[in-house]
């Protein structure tokens, strides 16, 4: 079997074999959470009616790492659909500042997204929102069943706890199938009485076909060894672009400069960066508004002349995009950004996966002498009073 287009003994050597696999396994990993979110949607409609009720119901996703980008990714396409508040607040963020984060003491639901549900900080913040706020809600997405997180909640008559496919509880250091299985359950949950069936069996077809079509030439740019290399999106695609800037950084274990803008932003300071060892990947909204915005940007990066190499990774072709490096996502043309995430995303794995072997690295443990861990360690939770 190969993954990637490399062997399994070949994988197994370069200690790379589940990174590849939970990489490619992706789509069918999505449709597996699909049919779990629909087999407990008449739950979930139950869970969540009452507090849509409410209208000054405030809604928090959260989570540690990789975890806190899904909710980052996914917290403007929500606000526009549910039409109501919806926030990304990272644990690490809540742990350390619950007294600001929770000031406001109205009706929450926090929505954690946590792959092992055992990180310090993940079962903190649900401990803390419970203290300081009057009503509090949970909904919890995590692809262990025996984690700390789960076990707390899957009996709570306040909490709703959807466990996540096997595999998708990756073996691997990197979050991959975890990462977007549990995007595409907490936007599927959340938006319940919508039917997103047919956009995500789209969304599983132009993934894989994408795959196939994209390992050998990310794996050409992977040779090219940028010593930087910078993501930009606007919007949900900038979530997208923080979590792409991080699994470089791990896969790497550090050694690429990875960092993360919108593309107005990038202009404001942050740009300096560039230089001649330099990759800029620009995610293109299919927003006809947003739009203007990423190409006007594109295009400046292609004039500035500075950059290695300016690719832009889009579901529409036209002049500017043309005008260069692209990967185009076939069959997207039409799509939301929301939905451009999970093919996006995965050019960006398959990305730093090659990238890490072509520094030498071990992708399945990148920091083999232990400074990072799978799961976090060395964290002391404080009593908060």
């Amino acid at each position: 079997m190969k993954y990637l287009d490399l062997d399994h003994k070949d994988l197994e050597s370069l200690k790379a074999f589940w990174t590849a696999k939970e990489i490619q396994q992706q789509p069918e990993c999505w449709r597996k959470t699909l049919s779990i979110v629909t087999e407990c949607q008449a739950v979930s409609k139950a869970f969540l009616a009452p507090l849509y009720s409410k209208p000054n119901l405030r809604i928090v996703l959260t989570g540690a790492g990789t975890s806190a980008f899904a909710g980052r990714a996914l917290a403007p396409a929500l606000s526009k659909v549910l039409d109501r508040r919806v926030e990304a607040i990272a644990s690490t963020d809540i742990v350390s500042n619950p007294y600001q984060y929770f000031a406001e003491d109205i009706p929450t639901l926090v929505v954690s997204f946590a792959r092992s549900g055992n990180s310090p900080e993940s079962v903190a913040a649900v401990d803390l929102a419970n203290q300081l706020l009057t009503e509090c809600y949970h909904l919890v997405l995590t692809c262990n069943g025996e984690g700390q997180l789960y076990e707390r909640c899957r009996n709570d008559a306040g909490s709703l706890a959807i466990l996540m496919p096997a595999e998708t509880n990756d073996k691997s250091f990197a979050m991959t199938s975890s990462f977007s299985s549990m995007m595409l359950a907490a936007f599927s949950v959340l938006t319940c009485d919508n039917d997103y069936s047919k956009e995500i069996e789209s969304i599983c077809k132009q993934s894989e076909a994408l795959i196939k079509e994209i390992n050998s030439s990310i794996s050409i740019i992977a040779n090219k060894n940028a010593k930087r290399v910078i993501y930009l999106g606007s919007g949900c695609l900038q979530g997208l672009a923080q979590e792409s800037a991080l699994k470089l950084l791990e896969l790497t274990a550090g050694n690429v400069v990875a960092m993360f803008d919108s593309p107005l932003g990038f202009r404001h300071g942050p740009k300096s960066i560039v230089d001649n060892e330099t990759l800029v990947v620009v995610f293109i909204s299919n927003n006809p508004y947003t739009r203007k915005y990423d190409l006007d940007l594109l295009a400046e990066l292609r004039r500035d002349k500075i950059a290695s190499q300016v690719l832009a990774i889009t579901a529409q072709q036209d002049d500017t995009v043309t005008d260069g490096d692209f990967i185009n996502i076939n069959g997207m043309d039409n799509a939301s950004d929301v939905e451009l995430i999970f093919p996006y995303l995965i050019i960006a794995q398959v990305y730093a996966f090659h990238h890490s072997l072509k520094l030498g690295n071990t992708p399945d443990n990148p920091c083999p002498t232990g400074e990072v861990n799978r799961v976090v360690q060395g964290v002391t939770i404080h009593e908060f009073n």
